[in-house]
């Protein structure tokens, strides 16, 4: 039989040359549509799809490869006698080769106002059905999906013939390839209909980078992207100096860029391991990063920052004076770049969009061992209707300014965990304790003499007055925490008593 290749693409990167060269390996190429013409505009012979199947499309090209002759040649197993005395007897060619891509189904529904009929208009049905009747046939014919593997493929062929490793490796992309596809039309057509928590969650992503290791040394990572990045994310970052980001990098720049969306007005925020160490707001980039630092210099050396304004050269020349990981910022200035890049070991990241507020559609997801925990985002931060004062003292415009900032902070602090500061920067930050006087003491400890006049964040309810009394000794003047306990009238008597103002919010704030 002769040998046959049937090429169908939506991406044609490379298909002219492909097909030159599997002709002059011996190769007769089928093709249709679009494929075809461009073939046959680049003066290459072409074998129509109807000229194999007898039957000429039809249904606006909905129907053309759907059929026994081209589905037989792809499926026949050719070390099976009895199904070659098929072929022959129904004068059916086997196609030793497939190179198909899909419909952009994923470039029609990320373009801005498409309709449900034109993202329906794209989803594939002959080329998946090929690829995977191909791939199950993957001992006898070499099935591509991806353009990049074309040189491999005809490398091989040009020297002999295509090796049975690679058959069963493009075997393999063909089903990942038509699993990611899948995935998307089902939650797309799941988003159409509401449908938040479907019985079944397939979730795509795509490889971005192979990471050195993992959030150890001994452990293999890589980081993968969600196929359609989301505004204002770390996927859309684009790095502008330094060594690739590594495993630790990425999951503390995301804690950072999680906690400086809460803020409108200028303002920096310093992480380290996931959980921030410094946060600040002014007037200008500057000053919310001199107060950023302040906050705690100790732990700001090594961090990571994530800014919301344009990093200038006053800022930049500030952040040279110590270690810093990452800035993370939507814009920097030429003059800011050229002192930040005098230092080779800081990575700078360019996020034009940063203060993108999350996609509603997105999910809040965390492995377990054998399982997934999957929820909405943590997008508010109290009711208004549900706050009220508890205590006798009615907390100023500036507490009240304050404990708004903090709890901000707190938000984004890993439970248990309590943020005291001011307006406009914090003082101490206490988190991940396994009790709330811990995180009260190791905030308090931070903060020192700057905790007398502060403010104080707690992320859930306090059980006992203990905390309260904490504050007390520290000399804070209002506290901001959700309420709740059975005991919450020990901690009102106890701020009465030493006259600290106190707001219940009734929105807990658990990170974990």
């Amino acid at each position: 039989m002769k040998k046959r290749a049937l090429v169908s693409v939506s991406d044609k990167t490379g298909i002219v040359e492909f097909c030159s060269r599997l002709i002059a390996c011996g190769y007769e190429i089928i093709s249709t549509g679009g494929t075809a013409k461009a073939l046959q505009d680049a003066k290459l012979p072409v074998i129509g799809i109807s000229d194999i199947t007898g039957f000429p499309e039809c249904l606006d090209g909905r129907v053309k490869t759907l059929h026994p002759a081209v589905h037989a040649g792809l499926l026949a197993m050719r070390s099976n006698e009895e199904h070659m005395a098929q072929l022959e007897k129904l004068g059916i060619n086997t196609i030793d080769i497939v190179a198909v891509n899909l419909y952009p189904f994923k470039a029609t529904i990320m373009k801005e106002g498409v309709t449900f009929a034109d993202a329906v208009e794209n989803i594939d049905i002959g080329g998946p059905t090929m690829i995977r009747a191909a791939a199950k046939n993957y001992q006898d014919v070499a099935v591509l999906v991806d353009p990049a593997d074309y040189e491999k493929v005809l490398s091989e062929l040009e020297a002999g013939e295509i090796s049975l490793e690679t058959k069963k490796y493009l075997q393999y992309k063909v089903y990942a390839h038509t699993a990611v596809y899948d995935s998307m039309i089902s939650n797309y057509l799941a988003q159409q209909l509401g449908i938040r928590y479907p019985d079944t969650m397939t979730c795509a992503y795509e490889k971005t980078q192979d990471m050195r290791y993992g959030e150890n040394p001994h452990q293999n990572a890589s980081y993968y992207s969600e196929v359609f990045p989301r505004a204002g994310s770390l996927s859309k970052a684009k790095q502008l100096w330094g060594k690739e980001l590594s495993y630790n990098n990425i999951n503390d720049a995301n804690g950072a860029l999680e906690l400086v969306k809460e803020f409108d007005e200028p303002c920096v925020v310093a992480c380290k391991h996931a959980n921030p160490c410094g946060v600040g707001t002014g007037k200008t980039i500057y000053e919310a990063y001199v107060k950023a630092y302040e906050s705690d210099p100790v732990s700001v050396f090594g961090g990571i920052l994530a800014i919301n304004g344009e990093v200038d050269e006053a800022t930049a020349t500030e952040i040279n004076k110590i270690f810093i990981e990452i800035v993370i910022a939507p814009s920097f200035t030429a003059g800011a770049l050229e002192i930040l890049k005098g230092k080779k070991n800081i990575r700078l990241l360019e996020l034009p969009d940063i203060k993108a507020r999350r996609d509603k559609s997105a999910y809040d997801m965390k492995k377990v061992y054998g399982g997934l925990l999957v929820q909405d985002y943590d997008e508010t931060l109290f009711a208004e209707e549900n706050v009220k004062v508890v205590t006798k003292r009615v907390p100023t415009e500036e507490e009240m300014a304050a404990m708004l900032f903090n709890w901000k902070v707190v938000k984004h602090t890993k439970s248990n965990a309590i943020v005291i500061g001011n307006a406009d920067k914090t003082t101490g930050i206490g988190m991940g304790q396994t009790n709330r006087i811990w995180a009260a003491q190791q905030a308090i400890e931070h903060a020192g003499d700057k905790a007398k006049g502060s403010v104080m964040a707690s992320d859930a309810f306090f059980p006992f007055p203990d905390v309260v009394a904490e504050c007390v000794k520290a000399g804070i003047t209002a506290i901001i925490q959700p309420g709740g306990s059975k005991n919450d009238q020990l901690s009102i008597d106890a701020c009465d008593e030493a006259g600290i103002a106190m707001i219940f919010v009734g929105d807990r704030h658990f990170k974990h």
